[in-house]
């Protein structure tokens, strides 16, 4: 039975596959792998809450956000129209994973609050995510990890402004 490794030499592309451990191909195929593994407990998650892969990005965004969230907020962050935008409110609402909550003297301005209890749900569904992350972590010094959240950083902040190609 071949390993990960035998298996990434047999799929590399024969021009242009460069060789070294910090070539394009291979972090594609590290960041497919980390994507897909994360991919698939964040679909168990929303698969048991009864929520849409959308409904989990939003939920992120909302937890995320510097600033309180609002539906517009919201709406610009993922790209949707208004009216998807308050379906999902509407699902994580009735979920009770969120709530509307109007905190400034314009009662016109509703900020969107992941609900505790559901934070306490979410953190217990992901600990293996986090068990997983803090092995992983714990095999590194701290000027190494320094430099992994400086390029996910800068990774981030390019997949944030990438357009596909006629769009």
């Amino acid at each position: 039975m071949a390993t990960a490794n035998q298996r990434e030499q047999d799929e590399r592309p024969e021009s242009g596959a460069g060789g070294t451990p910090t070539d394009l191909y291979a972090f594609a195929v590290r960041l497919r792998r980390m994507n897909g593994e994360i991919n698939r407990l964040v679909q168990g998650f929303a698969g048991d809450h009864g929520l849409h892969a959308t409904d989990i990005q939003a939920l992120a965004a909302i937890m995320d956000a510097e600033e309180p969230m609002t539906p517009g907020g919201l709406r610009r962050h993922l790209g949707l129209t208004s009216g998807a935008v308050t379906a999902c409110v509407d699902r994580l609402e009735r979920a009770g994973h969120i709530r509307r909550v109007r905190e400034s003297a314009d009662r016109r301005v509703v900020h969107l609050r992941y609900a505790p209890e559901a934070r306490a749900a979410a953190r217990s569904y992901f600990r293996p995510l986090a068990e997983a992350t803090e092995a992983a972590r714990s095999r590194f010094g701290e000027q190494e990890l320094t430099v992994v959240v400086r390029f996910l950083e800068a990774l981030n902040e390019e997949l944030s402004a990438a357009r596909p190609a006629g769009s």
